[in-house]
């Protein structure tokens, strides 16, 4: 499908947009002026046209904004010619060789994605200043050539005017968003009043001595919503619309990658952008924000650059591997315009021997970047939130000791907090054997799961009593977690514990409560 058609597909759905809430803009003006003539200039006649109209608001909102949405692209370090010479060279040359014009603006990002934008203008029928989006921890993963075709792939966007007609697709679907979010947010504003109100009565009610009425939303807010589903309903047409013409975009590109930097590059990038993906998603999790609910921070530069120490490793280098050879088959979603990573690389890797495969070792292309770790440091200061920066830096092992002992902290809080509510004390472990000792124990734990104790209560209990005594032994100096790039954090714990504990806690937990064993394997008070 030409560039021309395509713009004309992409204006009739904008269009389409206004046109649908015309329609729907005529109905509610059309019943208001329907019941007033029908039944006459009376209050209750304007409270019945209040509704109408009032629906009109949000929709005309949707349909008055009508600036081009800007560009959606993530925070991100901008880097110069001067600063970063050899990342440019490299990217001007992919452009030329992809035979578009290069991105004015080079933004590092720290997600694994590489994308680019145009800020056309008129619709998108003037070009404007282009942006490409480059992801560090792509590069973390990717070797030169790999990121030659990651390139090759969004300049093929450039070269097929995607970028220029996206504008046009986006604004039907900011609108749409906009529109639906208004008639929702309308709901809850009424849902919210609707329940202030019943509790105001309700305590009223309990104050002369009357049993309050259940509260509900008795309606509140309805028509809001379902004006919110009709428009729903029509973005999922819009959004099925254009995801053809989306999947074939991203087809288009990916033969400009191969063009660019050959087929198995093109096909090996694929692989490993989607294995970088989830091992990326793994390390932010278990490294990069395990400190968080310490208030510990990575050292500087390492909350993206530590993704390296992760692909260093062997056995998560091979997981890493397997990932790229393993790509999900199953469809993304049906609004999805990216068709399925599996048939994309099924797709290049059918295609003719070019004898461009490479031979021997290549340089990672994070080696393009001149000082990395003072770039990385950079990227912090300008994608991280100003009171995560201002957190306290920690090394690896110190951050990994602190931050699984914050969530273990964290898993044991319920039942410290049932073991205080019930005895009255400060609810630590030995409170906790204590009431055990007086046969208080499964009164504890019936607060953990209901009043009634619940099936879950032992198992509640066993997991928080676990992790109390976890803590008991961190904290005396006894234990603790040890960092591993290769493997999980490994608990060490003293000689024979790791049989000894389990045991112990399962007899405090047992029928008739025993808590001499675990004591003997604490601490002195």
């Amino acid at each position: 499908m030409g560039v021309s058609l395509r713009a004309f597909r992409a204006l009739v759905l904008l269009f389409g947009f206004y046109l649908f809430c015309l329609a729907v803009l005529c109905v509610l003006v059309g019943t208001g002026v329907f019941v007033y003539w029908s039944l006459g200039a009376h209050p209750a006649t304007l409270k019945l046209i209040a509704l109408p109209l009032l629906l009109t608001v949000p929709l005309v909102r949707g349909m008055l904004h009508l600036r081009t949405p800007g560009d959606d692209g993530e925070d991100g370090l901008p880097v110069t010619e001067a600063e970063q010479p050899r990342l440019w060279a490299a990217v001007r040359e992919v452009a030329a060789t992809a035979g578009t014009r290069a991105p004015d603006e080079i933004l590092l990002i720290g997600g694994v994605n590489a994308a680019v934008s145009e800020n056309s203008r008129f619709l998108g029928l003037v070009p404007g200043r282009r942006r490409l989006y480059l992801g560090i921890p792509l590069m973390t993963g990717l070797t030169e050539s790999q990121l030659r075709a990651v390139l090759g792939h969004e300049f093929g966007h450039y070269c097929n005017a995607d970028t220029r007609i996206s504008a046009i697709t986006l604004r039907g679907r900011h609108a749409l968003a906009r529109t639906v979010t208004a008639f929702r947010r309308q709901s809850e504003k009424r849902v919210e009043k609707e329940l202030t109100k019943q509790r105001a009565a309700a305590e009223k009610r309990a104050l002369k001595g009357r049993k309050p009425k259940k509260t509900g939303v008795n309606g509140a807010g309805r028509s809001y919503r379902l004006m919110a589903r009709l428009f729903v309903g029509y973005a999922k047409f819009y959004l099925r619309a254009t995801r053809g013409a989306g999947r074939r975009q991203e087809l288009a590109a990916d033969r400009v990658a191969v063009r660019v930097a050959g087929r198995d590059a093109a096909a090996s990038a694929l692989r490993r952008t989607a294995a970088l993906a989830a091992l990326h998603d793994f390390y932010l999790d278990g490294y990069a924000t395990l400190g968080l609910p310490a208030g510990l921070l990575p050292p500087e530069g390492q909350f993206y650059g530590g993704l390296g120490h992760l692909l260093a490793a062997p056995g998560r280098y091979a997981e890493f591997e397997r990932l790229a050879r393993e790509l999900p088959e199953g469809e993304p979603s049906p609004y999805d315009a990216h068709p399925p990573m599996a048939e994309r690389v099924a797709l290049i890797e059918a295609l003719p021997d070019d004898g461009r495969a490479t031979g021997g070792p290549e340089r990672w292309s994070l080696e393009l970047l001149d000082a990395p770790e003072r770039l990385l440091v950079r990227l912090e200061e300008a994608t991280l939130a100003p009171e995560v920066l201002r957190l306290r830096r920690a090394s690896w092992p110190e951050l990994v000791h602190f931050g699984i002992r914050a969530h273990r902290a964290a898993e044991a809080e319920r039942l410290r907090a049932a073991t205080a509510a019930y005895t009255g004390g400060d609810g630590s472990l030995r409170a906790l054997l204590d009431a055990a000792d007086g046969g208080l124990l499964w009164h504890v734990a019936a607060r953990l799961a209901g009043e009634d104790g619940g099936a879950g209560a032992r198992a509640e209990l066993l997991r928080g009593l676990h992790a109390l005594v976890v803590l008991e032994l961190v904290d005396a100096g006894w234990a603790g977690w040890e960092l591993s790039w290769s493997d999980a954090a490994r608990l060490r714990l003293p000689e024979g514990y790791g049989e000894l504990v389990p045991a112990a806690v399962e007899a405090v937990a047992a029928e008739v409560p025993d808590t001499r064993p675990l004591r003997s394997l604490l601490p002195a008070a």
